[in-house]
């Protein structure tokens, strides 16, 4: 089966009755957990962007939790894993503020985590390349906040 564009899409939503709208979009969340967990966030979370990113470093902090950290193999497959669920919130928001507070967020995890990252040139470079999107996203973003995230920055 062939995907039509976008725009054919939104031409043909727009002549849907809302009970349609609901009923199609009920029907798209039921076939795939992010398009579910996107809704959730539309729905509920997007009005409050600081309770948002509150949630999902309390989610940060279970999943560190939770590493196993017999074997450095574990905790690379772990981190990975955690960076892949942030850089999907991250996607659900598109806002550059809460893609450099969480990225920062998980970098500052990354770096106090007991055993040290330095034992392992992959995690290093995996937290070298989230500093090099850090700094790409903060200069993208209001000079105040540049500042105040280059402060942070600095210091890690």
């Amino acid at each position: 089966m062939k995907a039509y564009p976008l725009k054919e899409i939104k031409q043909e939503l727009n002549h849907l009755s809302n009970e349609e709208l609901q009923n199609l979009c009920l029907r798209l969340s039921r076939f795939k957990k992010e398009n579910k967990e996107l809704l959730t966030y539309l729905l509920f979370e997007a009005q409050n962007e600081s309770g948002y990113i509150k949630s999902v470093k309390q989610h940060i902090d279970e999943q560190f939790d939770l590493i196993n950290t017999k074997s450095i193999f574990y905790i690379r497959k772990s981190m990975r894993k955690i960076l892949t669920h942030t850089k999907k919130y991250i996607r659900y928001s598109k806002k550059k503020e809460t893609e450099v507070e969480l990225l920062l967020y998980f970098c500052q995890k990354q770096k106090d985590f007991k055993p040290s990252i330095k034992r392992s040139t992959q995690l290093q470079n995996m937290y070298a390349r989230q500093i090099l999107l850090i700094k790409k996203s903060v200069a993208t973003l209001h000079e105040d906040l540049q500042y105040d995230y280059n402060l942070i920055l600095e210091d890690m």
